[in-house]
């Protein structure tokens, strides 16, 4: 099979991380989840263990909950990082919009029609190696960006978010979520406010690539 080169660049290069161009207003069907996440489990796992798991919230209620624990953990996570950092230095343009815009999501967050957690099932140990560690989160992050990959070609957006899990506990309570499953990141998921995204500044890679050898 030939490939597109310039369309599948085009879908690698402009599959960005969407927050304030997330529409509200359009419901996202199950279906449209349902393909994206048939695509995501394509990608490979750790010896073919596929243990990805995926808890999607489209209930407004629980949605409402979520979002509460989301900007809980927001401030958890700005007490954590306070402590760790002690003085900060002043973020740079790029930087400061990120975290504006970040911020603007936690505020934001209940009116996003679909939220998708994706999980792992099995909880490597406080004291694991870093080939478990490796592997636990190489068995789902691969299969989490295919899902964004999909998500674009369909005019959707989402943006990959950790920060819930400073409250994974409330959260796995609340979804029924076992304790043997591992909770990895959220998604907020809906169609975006139209598919014009760009590239990203990037540093070339030839300051950042080490050859036989750094």
């Amino acid at each position: 099979m030939a490939f597109d080169l310039e369309m599948t660049d085009e879908l690698l290069s402009t599959t960005r991380a969407v927050r304030k161009r997330l529409d509200f207003e359009r419901p996202v069907p199950r279906e449209v989840i349902n393909e994206c996440l048939e695509l995501a489990v394509q990608a490979p796992t750790a010896s073919n263990s596929q243990t990805w798991r995926w808890v999607v919230v489209d209930d407004p209620d629980l949605r409402s909950k979520v979002a509460d624990f989301y900007r809980m953990a927001m401030q958890d996570r700005s007490s954590v990082s306070e402590a760790w950092d002690g003085k900060k230095a002043e973020p740079d343009d790029q930087t400061a919009r990120v975290l504006n815009s970040a911020g603007w999501l936690a505020e934001n967050l209940h009116k996003v029609p679909a939220f998708v957690i994706p999980c792992f099932e099995g909880r490597p140990r406080p004291d694991a190696p870093a080939a478990t560690l490796s592997a636990t989160y190489g068995s789902i992050m691969p299969a989490l960006w295919n899902f964004q990959l999909a998500l674009r070609s369909r005019g959707l957006g989402s943006t990959l978010t950790t920060v819930h899990l400073f409250r994974e506990k409330e959260v796995a309570e609340l979804l029924g979520i076992p304790d043997d499953v591992l909770q990895v990141a959220l998604l907020p998921v809906a169609y975006t406010k139209g598919t014009d995204f760009k590239r990203a500044a990037r540093p070339p890679v030839s300051g950042i690539t080490h050859w036989n050898g750094w």
